[in-house]
C-alpha cells in the first residue's frame, strides 16, 4: 500500500472516533452495553465503510434505466446525463460544506485553547468531535458521488451512438416517448381509471401526429415525415 492509499484510508477512518465516543456512551448505555459496543468497534467501522450509498450499477440499469421508461439508447443516454450531473452539481455543493466544516474546525481548536471556563471548553471539545465526525462522513460521501458520476459516465459512452443526437435532447423525445407510452399502454386493464386511460391515448395519439405532420423537425426536412399508418 502506498502512501496515498494510506492517507485516502486514514481521511475516512472512524475507528478512533468509535472508541473515543465510547467512553463517553456511559451516559446512555448501561455498563454492559458499552463493553458490547466496544466488541463491536472493528465491525461497526466495516458496516460504516461498506454501507451503501447511493445506487449501485445494478440499480442504475435495471431501476433507473429500465426499457418500459427508457426504450431507447438515446433516451437513456440522456437520463444518464441528467443523473450524472446530479451527482456532480451535489459533490461540488459538498465540497463547498466541506470547506467551511475545515474553518469552522480550525476555529474550535483555537477557541479551545484560549478558552478559560472547563465547562465551555468541554462543550467546544465536544463540538470539534462533531465536527470531525462530520468530516469523515461528507467525505465517504463525496467518495460515493464520484463513484456515481464515475458510473454513470461509463454507461453515457455504452448507449452512446452515431444514430442519434447527442447535443440536443429534444431530438430523440418524440421517438422515446411514443415507445414509453405504448408500453404503458399494453398495461391498459378494465381497472384501470378513465382519466389515465384518457392520457395515455391521448398522449400517444399526440405524439403519432405530431411525428406523422413534422411538427418537430427542422424547416426544409419535411421529407422525413413519417406515412400515416
Amino acid at each position: 500500500m502506498n502512501k496515498g492509499d494510506i492517507m485516502n484510508k486514514e481521511k475516512r477512518n472512524i475507528a478512533t472516533k468509535l472508541e473515543t465516543e465510547s467512553k463517553y456512551l456511559t451516559n446512555i448505555l448501561d455498563k454492559e452495553d458499552v463493553k458490547n459496543f466496544k466488541k463491536l468497534i472493528p465491525e461497526l467501522q466495516d458496516t460504516w465503510h461498506k454501507k451503501q450509498m447511493f445506487r449501485t450499477e445494478t440499480e442504475m440499469r435495471f431501476s433507473v434505466l429500465s426499457d418500459n421508461k427508457y426504450p431507447t439508447k438515446a433516451a437513456k443516454y440522456w437520463q444518464s446525463v441528467r443523473e450524472q450531473n446530479t451527482h456532480f452539481e451535489n459533490l461540488v455543493h459538498l465540497s463547498f460544506d466541506a470547506r467551511k466544516n475545515e474553518v469552522e474546525i480550525k476555529k474550535l481548536q483555537r477557541d479551545i485553547k484560549k478558552e478559560k471556563d472547563p465547562l465551555e471548553k468541554e462543550l467546544k471539545q465536544i463540538e470539534l468531535e462533531e465536527k470531525l465526525y462530520g468530516k469523515a462522513s461528507m467525505e465517504l460521501v463525496a467518495k460515493h458521488r464520484m463513484r456515481e458520476v464515475a458510473t454513470w459516465s461509463k454507461l453515457k459512452k455504452e448507449f452512446h451512438s452515431d444514430q442519434f443526437d447527442d447535443k440536443d435532447v429534444n431530438s430523440h423525445q418524440a421517438e422515446s416517448y411514443r415507445l414509453q407510452l405504448q408500453h404503458r399502454a399494453k398495461t391498459i386493464t378494465a381497472g384501470t381509471s378513465q382519466a389515465e386511460v384518457f392520457n395515455i391515448v391521448g398522449q400517444v395519439d399526440t405524439l403519432d401526429r405530431v411525428m406523422r405532420e413534422g411538427e418537430l423537425l427542422p424547416k426544409g426536412n419535411e421529407k422525413k415525415k413519417i406515412s400515416k399508418k
